[in-house]
């Protein structure tokens, strides 16, 4: 019996660590009919009650929503991306009305206006209402749906952050209006677009076309990427282009690797503006508050000791005890750069009060216990 309880409790501890998807109906007054939507919401999205969460929609959701959601849960389980809220609007039968503009303008008309006017008005108010989402929102869309996301651009205030352009079947002018509209931008804005070398001829003529004007754009607003994935046909193209287009989003996300250290943390003028600047960006382009990364502390530390920069250690030391407390990290830097400054008294005092705290990477008691005998040995306190 003892066994049985236990396995159900397993069960229960194991599936509250998966991610939720839930199905659920909207009524739309723009539409005049009911939407089903699929919806994941992140791995311990109920304990974690105070935590907001990026959004991500995704047209074509009865095809395009399991991949998206897919990657999502698997990127942000390994820390590489932000746990995000993903949305799949089904549109089995209706994606074409929901696609449609006006012949001559080229902008959305009758049904295509009442689906964009439902979206923005209707859908986003819903989630926003009834989950806890940050203020960046991306979308998602593939051929007919990847030319509607954009049309969103051309507003005053664009509703989403990120356009994730999967082939796009491109209407007349859309190029000329996405160059004009992305060069003029003052907020950043990501842009994603791919095509594949086996994709439909005429949307990868259109496509290489928008790419060629894009790629013009001089705009430090602009975050723009371009894939072209070898063999790929319209529809396969998507397995690939969905990752490449979470890393390429979240790029500022992404823990620190060897690359990024040794390019901008060795070369910069301070690693630790460089650390700050780097969580200011995260917390600021994505809406959520994102603690500092032991691994990341760690690589600054290191690089801050590599350069002799003691001030900045002992900056970084106060940094890390804010965000590990019960940490011997900011306790082992603060020392660190003590000792370094000619302060060997406050040094040994400070490795000693590393006693009963929490350990970290090679940062153990003894460690820190040895540190201050060996400055007790050197100058006899």
């Amino acid at each position: 019996m003892r066994n049985l309880y236990f396995i159900i409790l397993l069960l229960f501890s194991s599936y509250s660590l998966q991610s939720q998807t839930l199905y659920k109906t909207i009524t739309s007054v723009k539409l005049g009919n009911e939407r089903e939507l699929k919806i994941q919401l992140p791995r311990n999205y109920d304990q974690n009650s105070q935590k907001k969460y990026p959004l991500i929609i995704v047209l074509d959701g009865d095809y395009l929503f399991e991949p998206m959601a897919g990657n999502v849960d698997y990127y942000s389980y390994w820390d590489e991306i932000p746990e995000a809220i993903v949305v799949g609007v089904n549109q089995a039968k209706t994606r074409n009305d929901d696609s449609s503009y006006d012949p001559q303008r080229f902008l959305p008309e009758k049904k295509g206006a009442q689906f964009f006017e439902f979206l923005g008005m209707e859908l986003l108010p819903f989630l926003d209402k009834t989950y806890r989402t940050s203020k960046f929102v991306a979308i998602a869309g593939h051929d007919l749906t990847s030319n509607f996301i954009n049309y969103y651009l051309f507003k005053e205030n664009p509703l989403f952050h990120a356009y994730i352009n999967l082939s796009p079947d491109l209407a007349p002018e859309m190029s000329n209006r996405l160059s004009e509209t992305l060069s003029a931008a003052s907020q950043p804005r990501w842009f994603y677009l791919c095509t594949g070398s086996n994709d439909v001829p005429e949307l990868k003529k259109e496509i290489a076309q928008l790419d060629a004007q894009l790629s013009l754009i001089e705009n430090p607003y602009l975050k723009y990427r371009f894939d072209t994935f070898e063999a790929a046909t319209h529809y396969t193209l998507v397995s690939q282009a969905l990752p490449k287009a979470l890393e390429y989003i979240f790029a500022a996300y992404k823990p620190m690797g060897l690359k990024e250290y040794d390019e901008i943390v060795l070369e910069g003028n301070s690693p630790y503006d460089y650390l700050t600047e780097k969580y200011k960006v995260i917390n600021e382009n994505f809406g959520i508050q994102k603690t500092i990364r032991i691994n990341d502390f760690l690589a600054v530390g290191k690089a801050l000791e590599f350069v002799q920069n003691w001030d900045d250690l002992e900056r970084l030391g106060e940094l890390a005890r804010k965000h590990y407390p019960q940490s011997a990290l900011g306790t082992y830097y603060l020392a660190r750069a003590y000792e370094a400054n000619g302060q060997p008294k406050k040094a040994m005092k400070t490795y000693q009060s590393a006693y009963g705290q929490e350990e970290a990477a090679f940062v153990t008691v003894d460690f820190m216990l040895k540190k201050a005998e060996l400055i007790k040995q050197d100058f006899g306190y």
